[in-house]
């Protein structure tokens, strides 16, 4: 077997490698040979290194000191090979070793090593010409299956319609091809009045992959397609679930929002069986960030407290993360600024205790909303809410936000809380109300 002979110039030994290690190694494609001249030469090795963003790289490639493919290797007296700007940086710093071996330098010239530097710039170009042609032939097959879509219909057009869905999730080229080509106006077309659940299913899932523009979110608000949406999220697989409540939540972003468009019923039912469903957890934030951009159109709030929306999330409480936890907050102390959302807040069983439970636990944000949300059904009630708010450790609590570091409007409302509990108790009894003991264990 013949040797390809790696010689670092500078050095009197030099590095050998077998052809059989550097093929197996991915340094050679077996039987392709090295590309060289013109071709190597017009692409620049920096771009093809950013570009590519390869996992793996052959390890001869690799400064030592950066840990990065090298794009201008030098070798030292050692017959160690670095980038020119790492190793220049290590002498600066006042280094007159080798950082591979510590060894002192005899010489401290360095010598570019063009063997290295051809072997790395050959591999990085066959693997940047095989993606370009992997990205034209995606590209090429993305506008084939827009223009498919345009004629066939049943099970053909679904077909169609699942390999787009897998091209443009896996290739951000097709992405981008696909909205230059006019396929969103194409994709959008099929959801209507007759449009089949399997149909519906996959274009939402291409639609909630692309950047859609202010004409196609506009196009997508129709009744029509509004209405594939809703029926797709209560009927849907958990994944497309998750598909109809991003996409109706990228619909929001659009400036000329209507807020009748998700004042229905069957909307606001099925995000709120997405966010209680227990067997798939994946639904749970992206269902309460939509009812959080919902709750923002203050119309639409009470359709939500009509469809109980109240007594589910505030069941729901001790179940959440943080992150979901802050979103299920906001919605309620949103529907607590209505008198009909309050008066739900408030017939609640666990909603005082589990609000109580969550004051200086999780974050000063959530905090705040179950200081508001209290703050409001205690009011309402005074007698009948504060009282059972004391007696789940309220008081105390309220005492640990007016020590602690919270922002001043925070501690506010406490004090403000603090003094409406304390109108139902003598001065002993709430003074022995705000021990610290029970409120711990």
């Amino acid at each position: 077997m013949p040797m390809l002979q790696v010689r670092f110039e500078g050095s009197g030994d030099g590095h050998v490698l077998d052809l059989d290690t550097a093929v197996k190694d991915g340094v050679l494609d077996g039987g392709a040979g090295v590309v060289v001249g013109w071709a190597t030469e017009k692409l620049d090795l920096k771009t093809m290194i950013e570009e590519l963003d390869l996992a793996e790289v052959p390890s001869v490639f690799i400064c030592p000191i950066s840990l990065e493919p090298m794009q201008d290797p030098v070798t030292l007296c050692t017959g160690q090979t670095y980038e020119r700007s790492n190793i220049l940086k290590w002498f600066n710093l006042g280094h007159f070793t080798c950082p591979t071996t510590m060894q002192e330098l005899w010489d401290d010239s360095i010598t570019p090593n063009k063997t290295l530097y051809h072997l790395i710039s050959s591999w990085f170009s066959q693997k940047y010409l095989l993606m370009k042609k992997k990205s034209e032939d995606v590209q090429g097959r993305a506008v084939e299956l827009i223009e498919t879509l345009k004629k066939v219909k049943g099970q053909a057009r679904v077909q169609a319609l699942k390999e787009l869905e897998e091209v443009v999730k896996n290739h951000s080229t097709a992405r981008k091809t696909v909205v230059e080509e006019g396929g969103i106006s194409v994709v959008s077309s099929l959801l209507g009045p007759f449009t089949s659940h399997a149909v519906g299913s996959e274009v939402i899932s291409i639609l909630v992959k692309l950047d859609l523009d202010s004409e196609a979110r506009t196009n997508l608000m129709q009744p029509a397609k509004i209405s594939v949406l809703v029926d797709t999220l209560n009927e849907g697989s958990m994944e497309t679930k998750i598909n109809c409540t991003r996409l109706i939540e990228t619909l929001m972003e659009e400036k000329d929002f209507r807020s009748e468009i998700v004042s229905s019923h069957s909307l606001l039912v099925g995000l709120i069986r997405l966010v209680k469903d227990k067997k798939h957890r994946s639904g749970i934030f992206p269902g309460l960030s939509l009812l959080r951009t919902i709750c923002l159109h203050n119309q639409v709030r009470n359709l939500m407290v009509t469809v109980g929306a109240v007594p589910q999330l505030v069941d729901l409480l001790p179940c959440l993360n943080p992150n979901c936890l802050e979103l299920a907050l906001f919605i309620l102390d949103s529907l607590s600024t209505l008198p009909e959302g309050r008066l739900a807040l408030k017939d609640c069983v666990n909603m005082i205790p589990n609000m109580v439970r969550l004051i200086m636990r999780v974050s000063e944000t959530c905090t705040q909303y179950a200081l508001s949300i209290l703050w409001a059904v205690c009011k309402l009630a005074p007698e009948e809410c504060a009282s059972m708010a004391v007696d789940a450790g309220l008081a105390a609590k309220l005492l640990l936000v007016i020590q602690s570091g919270c922002n001043p409007g925070l501690k506010q409302r406490s004090a403000e809380l603090l003094k409406l509990c304390s109108l139902n108790y003598t001065d002993t009894i709430f003074i022995s109300k705000c021990k610290l003991t029970r409120t711990i264990q």
